[in-house]
This record gives C-alpha cells, structure tokens and sequence, in this order.
C-alpha cells in the first residue's frame, strides 16, 4: 500500500518506556511488503492487552533527502475476530488522524506504512489501534505502542560516549549491579539544581546490554547540550565515568541523610566531542630520571595572587602556570609536578576528585571544560618547548563521593560494589576503590592512557600509592595487577611513574616495602624526616650519610634515581615555617623555631633561620635522587606555622623583590647548575662506588657513627676517572655538614699535586658570598690538609681545581 503520512509527533517528556512486553527483533524478522525491510534500523515486537502480538520497524527516509523516517506496522496476529476485516486503524497520539491496516500480500498479516517529517531525533514515536468497533487496543501493560526513534541498540566499545562522521553518537557504560539503566538527555548544562531532563531512554536489557556494559546510540543529539545516567534504584543523573568533556561540579541544598545533613553533589557530562588540537611539533623531552629537577606546583595557588602581575582572567589558570615559566628556568628546574588538575570538590580539595578524565573548569580562563582542555594542551605544548615536563598528582584511591545517594555523582551510584572494597579498610573513615578489580583497573589505565595520548604528560606521581596494593577485601597484595600492569603498560613505559606513600585520608605518610620491577620511583619520605633530624641534632649522622648516596637501604635494588627527595611538601609546614615554629602540636614536623616561635626581629635567630633555610636546600640538592622543591620554597611562603592544606594562600609574588628571596633563588639556580656540570656525581642511575667515597669527623678522623650527640660529618668523594671528560670537570667534591651550635674545624685531605680545593658554598656567609660561581675561583683557593672553620648550623662544600687551569 502506498506510504501514508502522519503529522510529526511531540517529543514526550518524562520518563518514556518502550512498551509492555517490547523485544527487538532482528531485521529480516518481519516481512516488509513495502521492501523496508533492508533500510529498515530499529526492528520491535509488542505484546498486546489480549493476547496479540504487534510489529513495528523503523527506517530513515530512502533517498529523499528530507531527514524524516519510515515506520511499518504489522500485526501478524490478533485473538478472534478482531480486525480480520481489515478494521484496524492506527492513531497517533494526540492527533485524531488515523491510518487503515490493509491485508498484507499472502493476507498473513495486516499492515501499514507511514512516513514523517521530525525536527530532530531521538523521540519516541506514541500510537494506539483501534478495531472496527472503535475499541482500543493497547500494550498488554495497558499503554500506548511508544517505539523509540533515532534509537539504535549501540555498542558496549569504546566505554563512554563517542561520535561517528555521520553525527551519531554512541553511549556505553559498565554497571553489573543495576537491573535497570535509563539515559537522560538535557536541553541546557543541566547544572541547576532541580532541572529535569528533556528526554529519558530506557535501556532495554535485551536490546542494550552486552555482559555488564549497557549501551545505546542515537542518530543525533541535536538540541541537547549535557547528558547522565540513572542506574537501577537512584533516580538522578550520575556522571559518565569516561566522559572526556564535563560541567560544572554543583552543590545543591542539604540533605538530611540518617540524622545527618550533607550537600547535595552532582555533574553532568557534555554532549560535546573534545575539540581537535594542533600539537604542531611538539614532542616529550623525554629527559633521563636522574637529570631531573623537580618544581611541584598547584595550579591556582601559583599564580592567583594579585601581585603574579597577571590579568584576572589567567591569573590561577594553566596559562597562568604558562605565564611564569621564566621563573622555573631561572630556578634550573625542567621539571613541573601539579598538584592534582582532576575535577574536584573544592571544599574537600584537590586530592578528593570526582572524575578522571578531565582537568578542573577553574583552571581555564572562561571556566569551562572545554576552555580548560585548550589551557592545559597551551600549557604543555609552552613547557616542552622550554625543555620541561609536566607530571600530575594523581587520585585514583578515593574521591569526593559520598554514601549518601545525594552525594553519589558518579561510580559510586553507577556500579558500587565493583568499583569499590566492600566493607572499606579498617581505621580508614573514607571508602576506597578497588584499584585492583579488573573494571577499576581498567578504567585507571586508560585514564592514564588518556593524559599521556590526548594531553603529551610526561608522567604521574600516584598519591596515597600504599592504598593500591589493597586486594577487593583491603587485604595487602604482593603483586598487585594494577601497578604491575602500569608498570609493563607500552605507552606507561615510556614515562615517569612515582608512588607517594602520603595519604590525604588521615594525613600520613607510611614508607614500606612497594612492588617496583625495577619500574616504579617513591617519594622518599625518610630523606624529609632524617634531613629535619639532623639540622635540628636528633639524628645519628649515618641516617644522614645513607639520604646523602641515595638512601641505599630503600633503593638498592633500583639505584639512586628512583628516589624523589624532599624537604617540605604541600601538606605540612613550608620551609620558612619548618625554621620559625615548633610547638608541641608540631611534634610531628620535626621543626626548630631556632630560638624563638614564630616572626622575630632577633637578628641572632633571623641568621640562624637563614642559614637553615640554605641548608636544607644545599642538602636537598647534593643528595644522589632527584631534588623536589616544593612552591615557596623559594619565596618564604608561609601559612603561619598551620601545617592544614586548607590554610595554604598563594604564592606572594611581590616577595620575589625581597633580598632574602633573590638570594635563594639565585642560589638554587647555582645549585641546579652544578648538578647538571656535576653529572658524574649527582646525577646518577647506580650508586657511587664505596671506595670513591670516605667519610671523616673534624680532624679526618673516624665520624661518630654511633654517638647520638655528633652532629658533624665530612663526605669526600673521589671523582671516578673517565678519559672523556674534560679535567676541570673530574674534580673530587669534599662537603662539611655542622648542625651543632658551635663551630668545628675541619681538615681538608690531601689531593693530588698541582691541585687545590677551591670553596663553592658556605652557608654562614653574607650574600652574595656563600655561594661562588665559577668566574670567582681563584680568590677561594684552599690547599689541602689545611684546616677550615666551619660555623654553627653550616654546610659547606669544596670542589678540587687544578691550579694550571
């Protein structure tokens, strides 16, 4: 029969279901009499009120080119007498107009064909059949024949969302939990709290879902901007967990859960593919482990400062970040570690993110997501050229979900009981995911894939990393398969992988034994504690000697460049603070006030301050690993004495100007230089060899390795031979350490003839002379087996120099 035409139906709000008792069929499973059957896209079968069955296929227009659609109708069978004379007639819904079934060829069935203009897709398509009589016939759950248009059964790879050249777009997501999935469309950002979507789809488990992974593609997603989906009990939208473009993390009205009152959270993700980037040339520096030198920075307290100098508009961005990176080359350092750049609640913090595949809106200067994938692409792109990597602090452990169902955004409500440990961890008060269960793991990988291919990073600094060796029952793993696996990972191996054993949870660090494979680096915690305990004289001067070659004890089997030594970090006191507070409630930060607590106009212990401050960083930097400065360093941040993250400000910028400041700078700027023309030494892979390194108290001596009150060591270090390389550049290095409150005398060894120890750094001295270049050499000639005065609370350090050069 020739095609009849029906007015284009309304697009049906709320909650719209297929239909009672709705299958689909394969495409050849209905007869086509009008030759739909090949074009035909969507194929679905109803059961009726008594007994019947109806069948519907839905096709595009063939041709046409009018972007409207084609519906066959077909009952190949309804009880008794009912419309065996040919007396079925459907309605649309909402439309009196009607179109007569007519017998099918054979007369096996009744059937009709219709076409329509629609404005946009997906929609679902809403019509009854009334017989001769006038009766209804309905579903046999009662309701109208509802099929879904512009609605394909999908596919459950790539997990997330994806679009394909002709505009349509595919969605999959894993839950095996939920028996019921609905996916909901938004015609706006869908960020205020109450809106309510302009399309629900729900997924069929027979049409839409492939093992655990439910999926469903639409022909188009035109007039819609943002998405979620709602899995089995939870009637509000969840973020997609792979979604790569997202909104606006909203907090919506308390909640009063079990006697408790909590904010509401919720993000949706965007309907919007990742806009294309023009890398242009740019590559990984690809720099070697050992030669790095480590800034760690967070984004927005970088440079949101007024006095950064920057407009408002970048000002706490990346290309705020970008807008600096003459700082980082005059410090020497090539590399940048960011505190985590992952969407997170900003009352919680950085290190509570929700997702994993996208950087912060905030950090962008219109707030948006797809402003901050440009920034953050423009920051990287500036930094490699410059010669610098980029690293991420990165949370996979835990984040900003909560239990209650108001705080659930994303895998929390989506697939709790995969993505994390049952019945949590004991003593921890936050649930934590289960990095180690294949959907977890995969997820990780390809989030980690995603920052490497998509935004050029250079490697990942894993936080709270003891929590990943956690087994489904929070049980210790030996080989977890998650850091086996990123170790192993092809495009992970070509990076920087780094487990930090500090835990935002309850504020801890625990150093143990980490399953490496000779792959993974660690922050080393015990470098910052022994460092702290010797400057303040409660340390055994061999603790100090084992973090001066690379602390041996924790990476013998991997060598010196796996160890990321620090000082002062982003939790805790900052370097200033370490020197100017020391109360009982810091305890635990090993400080020294150095006389008196907090600001001083004491000259005597402003000095003292002064010459800690430059040794903690003189240590920092002639220690085998890699140096990690952390923001301030440089500039006597401080938070008052607070060791609270959320105390931290941002950094003063006009504090650069400060004399005291440019003297830091400049000498960690020298310190970075010597590193890299001091290679041989202090940037190395394996240890130094034993007998090129010797060990002396004040007079050449034996030091006191077991006397609890030395509090002075000399290191001299014996440059191995190489035929390679120049002579002025194989001198042997001779370092005092003096924490004691006096000053000692130290002798200098006996080096070869025609040489003479030429002093490079002493930190007791006024500025600019504690530290000397090498223009300056010959002035600070020392000869060997004299005897040097090394001040309180002093390091210093000699380098042997031919006299002829």
């Amino acid at each position: 029969m020739a095609l009849a035409s029906l007015p284009a139906p309304p697009t049906p709000l709320g909650s719209c279901p297929l239909g009672g008792g709705v299958v689909q069929l394969p495409r050849r499973a209905i007869r086509r009499p009008g030759g739909l059957g090949r074009a035909a896209r969507s194929c679905y079968r109803f059961r009726t009120d008594d007994d019947g069955v109806v069948d519907v296929a839905v096709s595009g227009k063939d041709g046409d080119g009018s972007g409207g659609y084609a519906v066959s109708v077909e009952v190949p069978h309804l009880p008794g007498a009912r419309g065996r004379d040919g007396g079925l007639v459907l309605r649309a819904t909402g439309s009196g107009e009607g179109v007569p079934l007519a017998p099918a060829s054979g007369g096996a069935c009744l059937a009709a064909e219709l076409s329509f203009d629609a404005p946009r897709s997906p929609f679902y398509l809403s019509f009854l059949l009334t017989d001769a009589s006038g009766s209804e016939i309905r579903t046999h759950r009662k309701t109208t024949f509802r099929v879904p248009v512009g609605v394909g059964p999908g596919s459950p790879v790539p997990l997330g969302l994806s679009h394909s050249g002709d505009g349509a777009v595919n969605f999959a997501v894993y839950s095996k939990s939920a028996n019921a999935v609905a996916l909901y469309l938004y015609s706006g950002d869908g960020d205020g709290d109450g809106d309510e979507p302009a399309l629900e789809i729900d997924l069929d488990p027979h049409i839409h879902r492939t093992g655990n992974t439910w999926h469903v593609s639409l022909e188009s997603v035109e007039g819609y901007a943002s998405y979620g989906f709602c899995c089995g009990g939870i009637r509000r939208p969840l973020l997609d967990p792979y979604a790569k473009v997202i909104g606006d993390f909203v907090s919506g009205s308390s909640v009063h859960d079990e006697g408790i009152t909590v904010p509401s959270m919720r993000c949706l993700a965007s309907l919007a593919d990742v806009p294309s980037y023009n890398w242009g040339r740019d590559r990984h520096p690809c720099l070697p482990l050992e030669k790095l030198a480590v800034y760690r920075a967070n984004v927005a307290l970088f440079t949101k400062d007024k006095s950064s100098g920057l407009p408002d508009s970048i000002a706490g961005t990346f290309s705020g970040l970008a807008a600096k990176i003459e700082h980082f080359k005059s410090l020497g350092v090539n590399a940048v570690l960011l505190e985590p750049v992952f969407p997170f609640d900003q009352v919680k913090g950085p290190y509570f993110p929700f997702h994993l595949f996208s950087p912060m809106n905030l950090y962008s200067s219109e707030g948006s997501s797809v402003s901050a994938i440009k920034s953050m692409k423009d920051m990287i792109k500036i930094m490699h050229k410059n010669g610098i990597e980029v690293l991420l602090e990165v949370v996979f452990t835990h984040n900003a979900e909560g239990e209650a169902e108001c705080q659930m955004i994303s895998m929390r409500g989506i697939d709790n009981s995969s993505y994390y440990i049952a019945n949590g961890i004991t003593g921890c008060k936050t649930s934590v995911l289960n990095c180690n269960h294949p959907v977890t793991q995969k997820l990780i990988l390809d989030s980690l894939h995603h920052w490497v291919l998509d935004f050029h990073v250079d490697g990942f600094c894993f936080i709270n990393a003891p929590f990943l060796v956690r087994g489904s029952g929070g049980e210790y793993l030996s080989r977890p398969p998650i850091l086996e696996a990123i170790a192993f990972d092809p495009v992970l191996s070509m990076t920087k992988i780094i487990a930090d054993p500090w835990s935002p949870l309850d504020i801890s660090n625990v150093q143990f034994p980490f399953p490496h494979w000779k792959r993974w680096a660690e922050m080393n915690t015990r470098f910052s504690i022994d460092v702290r305990k010797f400057l303040k004289r409660e340390a055994l001067i061999s603790d100090l000697a084992t973090r001066l070659c690379g602390s041996g004890d924790l990476f013998s089997t991997r060598g010196p460049a796996f160890s990321f030594n620090y000082v002062s970090r982003n939790s805790g006191l900052s370097l200033v603070d370490l020197v100017s507070f020391s109360t009982d409630d810091l305890a635990s930060e090993l400080s020294w006030n150095c006389g008196e607590e907090g600001p001083s106009e004491n000259s005597a212990v402003l000095q003292t301050r002064l010459r800690q401050i430059r040794n903690f960083i003189f240590i920092l930097f002639v220690s085998l690993g890699i140096p990690v400065l952390n923001m301030g360093d440089e500039s006597g941040h401080s938070a008052a004495g607070s060791i609270s993250y959320k105390d931290r400000g941002p950094l003063n910028w006009r504090g650069m100007k400060i004399s005291f400041v440019k003297e830091v700078t400049r000498f960690i700027s020298f310190l970075t230089a010597l590193r890299s023309r001091r290679g041989d030494i202090f940037q190395r892979r394996e240890f130094l060899k034993l007998e090129n390194i010797h060990w002396y108290g004040s007079n050449l001596s034996e030091p006191g390795w077991d006397d609890p009150n030395s509090n002075f060591l000399c290191m001299h270090i014996n440059a191995e031979v190489d035929k390679m390389v120049a002579d002025s550049v194989r001198g042997d290095l001779y370092i005092c350490f003096n924490a004691n409150a006096e000053s000692v005398s130290a002798t200098l060894p006996a080096i070869a003839e025609g040489s003479m120890w030429v002093r490079l750094v002493d930190t007791s001295l006024a500025f600019p002379g504690f530290f000397s270049p090498e223009s300056n050499l010959k002035a600070l000639q020392v000869p060997g087996l004299s005897s040097y005065n090394v001040e309180a609370h002093t390091c210093v350090l000699f380098e042997s120099k031919s006299t002829l050069a």
